[in-house]
């Protein structure tokens, strides 16, 4: 059975790893730089 969106692949699982990561720094230097001001 082939996954069309390739989350089943090792790359598939690294860009999403990717990409929560990069979501979660951008969102916390948003907060941060909302907190210091």
């Amino acid at each position: 059975m082939e996954d069309p969106t390739g989350l089943s692949s090792p790359i598939g699982q690294i860009l999403i790893f990717a990409g929560l990561v990069a979501a979660l720094v951008v969102g916390l230097r948003a907060w941060w730089y909302n907190r210091k001001r």
